[in-house]
């Protein structure tokens, strides 16, 4: 086999699946877990799919955010038109279907308290997506952010109605020292510097990059960190 085909081999999605939705993760009604395993109702946070009704909710969040996450977001640096909510949740819908991402609201006591999701999916022989997220000024420090993470990772990486992805990637800025706690409760693997990877706050900026593999999740990510809580 040629480089350019092995190439094409693990960039190419080939027959990518849409993405499955669940209502909720962890799933409602899952049943009796093992020993040691955290039922839903036990978790402090829940995450499930945004849709257009959370536009007000959603914006209300963001708007009192506005400078907390400043510092961290990414931007278009074409400075192109921006979406609407509407526009936004219709191309999260379209990466769904075409299996390449998947959002969600981080929810606490029925409440939006962030957002996380799973972009850049790619199949074939790499098996790998980005995972991004955000908490709520009023609720950091509770343990959500990993809490997320955790949750996300056992539905995309272990849970057979999931993606069933083999690589989870999380970037951060090298200041970001609340996300860098993030990975580290996670036992993510760091995986060193990547100059320049993306556009935050006006600049190219370079990221640490850590991840989460398959063989990680053991009796589950979640289960883990609520056994180390």
């Amino acid at each position: 086999m040629s480089v350019f085909a092995s190439l094409r081999q693990a960039f190419h999605p080939g027959d990518a699946p849409a993405i499955r939705m669940p209502e909720t993760l962890p799933p409602a009604g899952s049943g009796t877990p093992a020993a040691g395993q955290s039922t839903p109702s036990t978790l402090p946070i829940r995450l499930r799919p945004l849709t257009l009704d959370d536009e007000d909710e959603w914006n209300a969040l963001r708007w009192a955010n506005r400078d907390w996450l400043a510092p961290w977001d990414s931007g278009d640096p074409t400075h192109g038109s921006p979406l609407t909510f509407a526009s936004w949740i219709h191309r999260q819908r379209r990466a769904e279907a075409n299996g390449t991402g998947a959002l969600f609201a981080i929810e606490h006591h029925m409440r939006i308290v962030g957002q996380i999701s799973l972009g850049a999916v790619v199949y074939g022989s790499m098996r790998t997506g980005v995972v991004g997220y955000w908490v709520d000024h009023g609720h950091a420090g509770h343990g959500f952010a990993p809490m997320a993470v955790a949750t996300l990772a056992d539905w995309a990486l272990a849970d057979p109605l999931g993606p069933q992805l083999h690589r989870l990637e999380i970037a951060i800025l090298p200041e970001n020292h609340r996300s860098r706690r993030v990975v580290e409760k996670l036992g993510a693997h760091a995986e060193g510097v990547r100059p320049g990877y993306m556009y935050i706050n006006g600049q190219w900026r370079d990221h640490e990059t850590y991840s989460l593999l398959a063989e990680d999740a053991g009796e589950g990510f979640v289960c883990r960190l609520m056994a180390a809580r």
